[in-house]
């Protein structure tokens, strides 16, 4: 039985309303998990595990987790598993919580409904990430999920981003152009959002001016990629519509099998006070 909608939108409210605003990146690699945990698992199961107990040390601070698909599809039907298995136990331990399923989906229409179908309906995930190349139209499949939201990137944290995100375009570089519309033309259902790098918080800032206060941006780039955290609270402009993201910083602060969850609890703690102090200023 496929899992049951949820509203995005709702559960995302009550961890801002709370002051919850860290995203836990899933991005687990089987060769980085400690030596001696689950030993003897295949690595698909020893990757459920190891999410499991971060997502358990974590669900007290985290507003939302997001698997990057990339991890799981390199392990074959068992990494599938692995990731139905993530999903689940983050509905099970922390129901409250949303999952971000960080797919980067977008192709031509008819093919964008096998997508969504996967990843909402056999997935269970609350969003998910989508290009925004094939434009909004070819979207539509993904738009028309009422109850999810569609987070479209716009200005993305990697260092080669700038290539052709920054093209100028009638005045304005083309990132800007597609924060315009999703905000004007894509989100007449009130369910997009737009991903925008903590790495580059001078864009973060011109993207928040577009696209209002109410828009949700996903900020990943805290962390392993080194964007600075305050900045980016302070390039929002006070509006609590926002997630922080760290991955790696959260999932291997810990070295050993026995230290590795209590590590996860700590970084994430800190970077959880470390948000509230940079929003309340």
């Amino acid at each position: 039985m496929p899992p049951a909608a949820r509203a995005f939108a709702e559960l995302s409210a009550a961890h801002a309303d709370a002051g919850r605003h860290l995203c836990v990146g899933l991005d687990t690699d089987p060769t980085r998990i400690p030596d001696g945990f689950a030993a003897g698992e295949a690595p698909a199961a020893r990757v459920a595990a190891y999410n499991a107990a971060i997502v358990d040390a974590t669900a007290h601070v985290a507003a939302a987790y997001k698997p990057n698909v990339a991890f799981y599809e390199a392990l074959g039907a068992a990494g599938h598993e692995a990731l139905r298995a993530t999903i689940a136990h983050v509905r099970a331990a922390a129901p409250a919580t949303p999952v971000i399923l960080d797919a980067k989906r977008a192709d031509i229409g008819s093919t964008n409904l096998g997508y969504v179908t996967a990843a909402f309906d056999e997935l269970g995930a609350d969003a998910v990430t989508v290009h925004p190349y094939l434009g909004g139209r070819a979207l539509q499949p993904f738009l028309d999920r009422t109850e999810r939201t569609i987070y479209v990137l716009a200005r993305t944290s990697n260092p080669g981003a700038a290539e052709f995100q920054d093209l100028e375009v009638d005045g304005l570089p083309l990132y800007r152009h597609v924060a315009r519309a999703v905000a004007r033309d894509w989100d007449a259902n009130g369910n997009c959002g737009l991903v925008v790098g903590a790495t580059y918080p001078d864009e973060l800032a011109r993207v928040r001016e577009d696209v209002g206060p109410e828009m949700p941006l996903l900020i990943p780039g805290v962390g392993a990629q080194g964007g600075d955290l305050e900045a980016a609270v302070a390039a929002n402009g006070g509006t609590p519509a926002f997630l922080i993201n760290a991955s790696r910083a959260i999932i291997y602060a810990g070295a050993t099998a026995g230290d590795f969850a209590d590590a996860a609890r700590v970084e994430a703690e800190r970077l959880d006070a470390a948000i509230r102090a940079a929003a309340a200023r």
